[in-house]
């Protein structure tokens, strides 16, 4: 049986050691969710200077900054997430760019099928 607890510390480092060896620059690992779960948790973690470009929304959202700054970019004007920052995701087309290393918590309630 798995521990109920996860440290985001320890997840945090790992990612963001991945997401610098990635040709990408950013690194993903699902905390929580998947098949069949009304809710979905993803660290992401971007090195410095990457994005992921702009996408859909995959339903209601918030980005909990964990490390780092972010840049949310959205239909509005861009919204600057630092650690300790919870950003709520618009329900339009955006991007994130990570303006320096940076880890952010990904919450999703995705959008029935």
């Amino acid at each position: 049986m798995t521990s109920p607890a996860v440290s985001l510390t320890d997840l945090v480092e790992e990612q963001l050691t991945a997401a610098k060896a990635a040709s990408a620059g950013r690194s993903a690992h699902t905390v929580h969710g998947g098949g069949g779960s009304s809710l979905r948790q993803t660290l992401l973690a971007l090195a410095a200077g990457n994005a992921l470009g702009e996408h859909d929304s995959p339903g209601e959202a918030t980005l909990q900054v964990l490390r780092g700054q972010v840049v949310l970019g959205t239909p509005d004007g861009p919204v600057t997430g630092r650690a300790g920052d919870l950003l709520v995701i618009p329900p339009t087309r955006h991007d994130l760019r990570a303006v320096e290393d940076s880890a952010v918590l990904l919450t999703v309630a995705p959008r029935p099928a």
